[in-house]
């Protein structure tokens, strides 16, 4: 929301009548974006802020990062962080497209040495994205076993049984024809090897038949930036389950943040 002068007004996000407003912010392979959050409507208020993601992405530097977002929001409430690690009592265990040296480390306690004594919520990224469709996204996500998965710098996976998460899988880590999953099909391998849409959903369609094959999900719910042209590459896409896009595309993982830290979600 913004005021007179073009900036982000607290005040007037946080004395809205009846409105209930969180924030949450998206630590990817490339950028770290952060927004408020309208929880009732799971839409932006305001405009999202975007800052490269550091490099060596290490848990200082990510963390100084994340402070800036808030800080430019000019946020003081609790604050979501997505990151593309398992999480488990809010302590990084693995490290997908950030520095190994957030294995092992308390995300929680480095997000508070620099964001104070708030409510932080830490979860996985695609977790993160999961839930928020579940809430405010594709009606086919609350029912049924369903495998979310997003396509970006890796591919991020979310397991939902009738809208309930079962956290930290990392199917974007299995091994397909000899390789990883997100070496072969990812969005930054379709771009990086400047694949056309109908060779990248070909490898696409081997990974799906392979999740199909040992999980046999009801539907599977396809997000991430790319999935803002799945008309291009879902029709081409070769598997007997049903793939349906997402509705909230990249901005699922910001909103689910916000979620996560407003509902007290703590994997």
């Amino acid at each position: 929301m913004k005021d007179g002068t073009g900036t982000t007004s607290t005040t007037s996000i946080h004395s809205a009548p009846g409105r209930h407003y969180g924030f949450g912010v998206d630590v990817g392979g490339s950028g770290i974006k952060g927004a408020v959050v309208d929880l009732a409507s799971g839409e932006f208020v305001g405009d999202r802020i975007k800052i490269a993601t550091p490099k060596p992405a290490t848990p200082d530097a990510v963390a100084d990062t994340i402070a800036e977002i808030v800080q430019r929001a000019e946020w003081d409430g609790p604050v979501g962080v997505t990151l593309p690690s398992v999480i488990k009592d809010q302590v990084a265990l693995t490290a997908a497209n950030i520095d190994p040296s957030w294995v092992g480390t308390s995300v929680h306690k480095v997000l508070a040495s620099r964001l104070g004594d708030r409510e932080l919520a830490v979860l996985n990224d695609a977790d993160a994205a999961g839930l928020a469709e579940v809430a405010y996204g594709e009606a086919a996500a609350r029912e049924g076993c369903v495998i979310f998965l997003t396509f970006g710098t890796g591919i991020g996976s979310a397991f939902l049984a009738n809208g309930v998460l079962f956290p930290n899988t990392e199917l974007g880590h299995l091994i397909v024809n000899g390789t990883e999953a997100e070496h072969l099909a990812s969005s930054a391998v379709r771009d990086r090897e400047e694949l056309s849409y109908k060779a990248w959903a070909k490898r696409v369609s081997t990974v799906l038949n392979e999740f199909e094959r040992l999980f046999n999900p009801s539907a599977f719910v396809v997000g991430g930036g790319i999935s803002r042209k799945a008309h291009k590459w879902v029709p081409l896409l070769s598997v007997s389950t049903e793939v349906i896009p997402a509705q909230l595309r990249n901005r699922a993982g910001i909103v689910g943040a916000a979620m996560a830290a407003a509902e007290h979600v703590t994997p």
